[in-house]
């Protein structure tokens, strides 16, 4: 009997393991609706002094994209991280309310100015690429049932993302850069795509040639030399990067797209000497095209001398002088939401420069409150990369979190004037469709492969010698 009972115990615990943590999940999607509402209910009354007339029509809709986000996960990924859901569903319900408030300053303005009809707003919009990005979530989720069927995909995901990258430069720039693809009245940002297919074909590539490229020929200064024959792809990498950057004048994906190989080689070979060619190459590539190409010059001189007028008269633009304004308005607390003047800051208010916004309405301390939920979203995805049980997805975690790590630091490194203006746009919390689409794909994915790495080992099939045995000493 002592051996039935062991028996019993062990299959219990084993059929039992981690629990999957839904209801936790579910407890903060309520907060994370209910707080983007309170904030949108804060905006009106601080701008018309009365509640928004689609408050609940705002909040019903944030509500129902999460429930349905929610019951997918419960369903079909019941294992996955019960954090990155309610963190994604937050920012981008307070990305919603950030876009609504700047398009009543728009409104406003246009009212003062008596251009009629020529308001349009970005809000509507944004909630309908972000019920587009949630029906893609859903999709992928219901359609990838191992993420391991990825690394079938290796090159043609290499030569699909080559083809992303390419696409724009037969289009015409936009704001001085290529990064946009028009059909009709559709616009599509390739590169945001292409940075999650581009992760596919690292983590698959890397997974084959890793003990390859691990390999050093000598040893200098404390760091390991690779051999010049490995040397071959950081190389070819470096150099479609510098395309990138010289033919379309799109800092951003070059940084992006280079970054990313750099980060995915590093895992893949523990070595440090990988980091170090990488930057010093990254720097190297960019001064040289900074040199000649004038759309990189003059982002370059913006970053440099933001307040000279001489410079704001050459490049035509002082968004990074108004940036910087604002967060020293908003102090450390804030002017308060639907209060601040970051409107100023033009065009680019919403999607480049959305980050400016929260910096003067709720300070640093909100700002910081907005970074720490990035960098939570961040520590999951290098968690999930530590969970996973098989190296394609470990290096498949790694890329997509290492992807959306650089464009949350160019992003607001940019807007602070850390580093030159890139383009792209603050993930979930800025304007742009192909942005707020690719990232809930990205998202996706991470879930599952998550899901994957929690889920607990199914029981081991009794044997009948293991019956025979258990019944000889019952």
């Amino acid at each position: 009997m002592r051996g039935n009972t062991q028996s019993g115990s062990n299959t219990t615990i084993s059929s039992g393991g981690l629990p999957s943590r839904r209801n936790t999940e579910l407890a903060l999607l309520i907060f994370a609706v209910v707080i983007p509402v309170l904030a949108y209910a804060n905006v009106g009354l601080a701008i018309d002094g009365s509640l928004p007339a689609g408050m609940l029509g705002y909040g019903a809709g944030l509500a129902l994209m999460a429930g349905v986000a929610h019951l997918v996960v419960r369903r079909w990924a019941r294992y996955a991280d019960p954090l990155m859901l309610p963190i994604v569903t937050l920012l981008n319900g307070l990305g919603l309310v950030l876009i609504w408030r700047l398009d009543q300053s728009q409104r406003l303005i246009d009212r003062a100015e008596n251009a009629f009809g020529a308001f349009h707003p970005d809000a509507p919009k944004q909630l309908l690429y972000s019920a587009i990005g949630l029906a893609l979530f859903v999709g992928i989720l219901l359609a990838l049932k191992d993420h391991r069927v990825l690394q079938r995909y290796t090159y043609i995901s290499m030569a699909t993302a080559l083809v992303l990258l390419v696409l724009p430069v037969f289009f015409p720039p936009v704001n001085g850069a290529r990064i946009w693809v028009k059909l009709g009245f559709i616009n599509i940002q390739p590169g945001e795509f292409a940075k999650i297919i581009i992760a596919v074909f690292f983590a698959g590539y890397l997974m084959v040639k890793r003990d390859a490229l691990a390999l050093a020929s000598r040893r200098f200064m404390g760091l390991y030399l690779p051999r010049g024959r490995d040397l071959g792809p950081i190389l070819m990498i470096w150099a479609l990067s510098l395309m990138i950057l010289v033919f379309e004048t799109d800092l951003g994906t070059s940084l992006l797209f280079f970054g990313l190989f750099v980060i995915m080689l590093y895992v893949a070979t523990e070595r440090t000497s990988w980091i170090v060619f990488g930057l010093l190459m990254s720097a190297g590539g960019a001064v040289v095209v900074a040199s000649f190409e004038p759309h990189v010059e003059s982002r370059v001189q913006a970053w440099l001398h933001p307040f000279s007028d001489e410079v704001i008269q050459a490049t035509g633009t002082d968004q990074i002088a108004q940036s910087l304004w604002a967060f020293g308005s908003g102090g450390v607390l804030g002017t308060g939401l639907g209060q601040g003047d970051s409107d100023l800051i033009g065009f680019a208010a919403n999607s480049d420069f959305i980050l400016a916004t929260y910096g003067e309405e709720l300070g640093l301390t909100g700002l910081m409150a907005i970074l720490m939920l990035y960098a939570l979203l961040i520590e999951r995805g290098m968690r999930t990369s530590l969970a996973a049980r098989d190296p394609f997805g470990k290096l498949l975690a790694v890329g997509l979190t290492g992807a959306f790590a650089l464009q949350v630091f160019v992003v607001a490194g940019g807007v602070i004037g850390l580093i030159p203006l890139t383009g792209m746009t603050m993930p979930f919390v800025a304007a742009g469709g192909s942005s707020v689409i690719a990232n809930w794909a990205l998202v996706a994915i991470l879930l599952r492969i998550s899901d994957t790495a929690r889920r607990p080992a199914p029981s081991p099939a009794p044997s009948p010698d293991n019956e025979m045995t258990q019944v000889v000493r019952t």
